[in-house]
């Protein structure tokens, strides 16, 4: 794989670690500590926080800023102007102490995050889930779940390949890639989609 490769208007902090492959364009900042993984592409205007964690193969479009405090798993789409926070009271008078800690928020693999989407801290999204354009989302979404609105609320299920199922008695199969998924459903809070025989998830 080819080494990365970073825009001569972007500065990469020392201590940062880029994989090989990956490309950083116009204007982006990567902090001190941050370890974005192998074939990322960061689009114009990416800020990466100190600390942060990117997996291989992640995607962040133009204008997102991933604070201290998130981790991205593989194979991630972030969506241009997706918002991430790391505290839920903020005030400038009186500004939190970075060596607390701040509220840790994870983005499991395959998930996609559509434009503008706000996700605040403390919570989990799914693997392959997909958070829909601008939705505001304020507590875990599950795996393969269909999430839209401000608050984000349950809208569907989708595969892995991102296309919608349309789940009977239980089970789902996927129109396009031909993936086979049960439903279990552990709360209505919890629900998850859960492949099920065929091509796994």
């Amino acid at each position: 794989m080819k080494r990365a490769s970073i825009h001569g208007s972007s500065f990469v902090e020392r201590g940062a670690r880029v994989g090989a492959g990956t490309r950083i364009w116009h204007f982006c900042h990567v902090r001190a500590g941050a370890r974005i993984g192998r074939g990322c592409t960061l689009g114009q205007g990416v800020h990466i926080g100190r600390g942060v964690r990117v997996g291989d193969g992640v995607k962040i479009q133009n204008n997102v800023s991933v604070f201290e405090g998130v981790t991205i798993e593989r194979d991630v789409f972030c969506g241009p102007s997706v918002v991430f926070t790391n505290v839920r009271d903020p005030r400038a008078a009186y500004p939190k102490d970075p060596a607390a800690g701040y509220l840790p928020t994870l983005v499991r693999e395959g998930a996609t995050l559509g434009a503008n989407a706000t996700i605040l801290c403390g919570i989990t999204i799914g693997r392959h889930a997909f958070v829909g354009a601008g939705a505001v989302v304020t507590r875990d979404v599950p795996d393969h779940a269909l999430v839209c609105g401000n608050p984000a609320r349950l809208a569907g299920w989708v595969c892995r390949c991102g296309a919608r199922l349309a789940p009977r008695a239980g089970r789902a199969a996927c129109g396009r890639c031909g993936r086979r998924y049960a439903r279990a459903a552990i709360s209505p809070r919890r629900a998850a989609v859960r492949p099920r025989g065929g091509r796994r998830s």
